[in-house]
């Protein structure tokens, strides 16, 4: 079961960034080990500090908000509730100073991820379509091959801090006497320090560069999907194993049809003799080209005709939702005297058809309100 990292800090889900923080602060002031020495305060703080580094990401918070725990696999790595680890840097963002040992960090490290957004027309995403796209990430320094050193020369020891990528100090604070640790200002917490850098990366082991990559966009994909591409995000530091690159589809808006996950909706108007009568409407459906849509005679306002498998395909399976007409009927406004007089001979035939007042909850209106809600739903009219 994902951990409940809101409940950690006390917080609700949808808090906000700053109520997030606040709560860290205030906690972190009663918890942290040098002011509560007591275990189970030491624990709790190590809890809390999970629980701001979680939330503090957008990336991780979004995660846990579709019910993940973005640190299952971490805590394998000593990242978890095992230990500080790396939740010092939470602590000193607040306070100036971690209070673990970290050592050098190392100059070799993994990438990170990379975002790009696609705008795609509802056919694209129906059908599936494969664009080439530019990025600009960090790729492998191609002169020094990672290294981030100038022809033979090798990194030396970084004189500073001894090649433990950090110094401390003891300070006294509200909280008492405190030792932190800081990564070392001169390597930058990696222990190392290159006197002869590469001259095209600086000693990064890696450069900026645009490139061409293609995109393959599976069919049925939806609006806010990613797809993932492995090892096509940004190169690390010292050339160091590239992240991924998301690409997240955004799709456009049809002038048709409104899409409700693998169904799709329109609305017909069908003038009012057409819909006592009956007739035959063609619609260009997405993937079905023009195909006729049978609008049985006595059809009423706000009726909705089916074609099963006639909508968007599922991503994963293939299998395809159905296409929901919504019928509008058209009451003609201008009328002339030979239309008028034809109409007072139907009604002088209809001499059973009386105005009748109802409920608005009566069966009749239940599929014109139904519609109007989706309405507003998909365009927000």
């Amino acid at each position: 079961m994902a951990r409940d990292y809101y409940g950690l800090l006390g917080v609700s889900k949808g808090a906000s960034d700053t109520e997030i923080k606040r709560a860290y602060r205030r906690l972190a002031r009663e918890l942290h080990p040098d002011v509560n020495p007591d275990e189970e305060a030491q624990a709790r703080f190590r809890e809390i500090s999970v629980a701001y580094e979680v939330l503090s990401d957008p990336e991780k918070r979004r995660i846990v908000d579709l019910g993940g725990d973005p640190m299952e696999t971490a805590s394998a790595a000593g990242n978890g509730f095992s230990g500080f680890g790396g939740l010092g840097d939470v602590f000193e963002a607040f306070f100036g100073g971690g209070t673990a040992s970290r050592g050098p960090i190392g100059r070799v490290r993994p990438g990170s991820d990379s975002l790009l957004r696609m705008r795609l027309d509802l056919e694209e995403c129906a059908t599936g379509v494969t664009k080439q796209v530019t990025v600009d990430t960090a790729v492998l320094c191609d002169l020094c091959h990672g290294k981030g050193t100038h022809g033979n020369s090798t990194p030396v020891t970084c004189d500073t801090c001894g090649g433990r990528g950090e110094i401390q100090t003891v300070q006294r604070s509200l909280l008492g006497q405190v030792m932190t640790s800081r990564p070392c200002p001169v390597c930058g917490g990696v222990g190392e320090v290159i006197p002869d850098p590469c001259h095209r990366c600086g000693g990064d082991g890696r450069v900026r560069a645009r490139r061409d990559i293609s995109v393959k966009i599976p069919a049925g994909v939806g609006d806010g999907m990613r797809v993932r591409l492995a090892a096509q995000g940004e190169v690390g530091p010292g050339g160091g194993p590239a992240g991924d690159l998301y690409v997240e589809v955004h799709e456009k808006q049809h002038p048709t049809f409104v899409r409700d996950g693998d169904d799709l909706h329109c609305t017909i108007s069908v003038p009012m003799v057409d819909a006592a009568l009956g007739t035959t409407v063609t619609v260009d459906a997405i993937l079905d080209g023009p195909t006729e849509i049978t609008i049985p005679a006595g059809t009423q306002p706000g009726a909705i005709t089916t074609l099963r498998g006639h909508g968007m395909p599922h991503l994963r399976s293939g299998v395809r939702g159905d296409l929901h007409a919504h019928i509008d009927v058209v009451v003609p406004t201008r009328l002339d005297n030979e239309d008028i007089e034809l109409l007072r001979k139907f009604k002088e035939r209809r001499t059973r058809d009386e105005a009748e007042v109802r409920s608005t909850q009566a069966p009749a209106s239940t599929a014109s309100g139904l519609f109007s809600r989706l309405r507003e739903t998909f365009t927000g009219r």
